[in-house]
């Protein structure tokens, strides 16, 4: 799919259709954040606090757990 910009007052914005949000499971309320590669936008929803807290206690307990054995296969 080709996109244009489009003009928003001073600023340009990019039309998201309807089925690509609803693909996403994203609505007009849903907070975006946008990045670069240097080349291309990513635009990706950000990640509720609550799923962040529960993915870095996964990561805690798994670095706990095999923390030395996941740094010997680093080398």
């Amino acid at each position: 799919m080709i996109k244009k910009l489009v003009a928003h007052g001073n600023s340009s914005a990019l039309i998201i259709d309807k089925p690509i949000l609803e693909l996403l499971k994203m609505d007009i309320d849903t907070p975006l954040e946008i990045t670069t590669d240097g080349r291309n936008l990513i635009i990706s929803p950000v990640e509720s606090a609550k799923r962040e807290k529960k993915f870095r206690k996964a990561l805690e307990e798994v670095n706990k757990a095999h923390g030395k054995t996941l740094k010997k296969l680093a080398k």
